[in-house]
């Protein structure tokens, strides 16, 4: 089995982004695939998120704060533009839910399960449904959304130790891995360098 990849090519992200939006519309699966693209959370985080972590008198916070399962760590997260206007969307679905006005105190909360979060597995299968109908080739999991955006902000020219510290990592080696460089954007690199000065 292949090791889980970003999604590199922008065309086919914005595809993949937009699909439970405009194709096969439902404001969760779009809010938590657009989370995940824009706050580098492992999908595990993005489900145990709580609706008070994100939101306050109805209106979506602009940093939350989330402690890491995997590492013990909190981290403060901005929720840019992007994020604000999906979850912004998905607000008045989510309190028209039962498993809301029943208590149910998750974010993403599970249809039939009270006080629990949508499953892990739930979400493997919204992200690769996601990806299949956008024709999406390789290894795409829950994983490649955090993936992407490393991904994309190192191509943005964001420093990787930033993008280090986002991610919790203990190394550089370990956030260099999780880039997924590939021979291409090696190439790009070659055949930009100078080229400023060139011109």
């Amino acid at each position: 089995m292949g090791t889980t990849q970003p999604i590199r090519d922008l065309g086919k992200l914005q595809e993949f982004k937009n699909f439970y939006r405009d194709a096969s519309p439902n404001l969760r699966n779009y809010a938590i695939i657009i989370i995940g693209l824009n706050t580098a959370l492992r999908i595990s985080d993005i489900l145990n998120l709580t609706y008070d972590q994100v939101f306050q008198d109805g209106k979506v916070l602009e940093h939350i704060t989330v402690r890491e399962s995997k590492t013990g760590k909190e981290n403060r997260i901005l929720l840019n533009k992007e994020a604000r206007r999906a979850l912004s969307k998905y607000h008045g679905e989510l309190k028209k839910t039962q498993m809301f006005q029943s208590g149910n105190p998750y974010l993403f909360p599970s249809p039939r399960k009270p006080y629990a979060p949508v499953s892990r597995s739930q979400a493997y299968r919204m992200i690769t449904t996601a990806a299949k109908a956008v024709g999406l080739d390789g290894q795409i999991s829950c994983h490649s959304l955090r993936k992407t955006f490393g991904y994309h902000a190192w191509k943005q020219g964001s420093d990787p130790v930033v993008i280090m510290v986002i991610f919790n990592h203990s190394s550089l080696s370990i956030t260099k891995r999780y880039l997924c460089i590939e021979q291409d954007d090696k190439d790009d690199v070659y055949r930009n360098v100078y080229q400023t000065a060139a011109a």
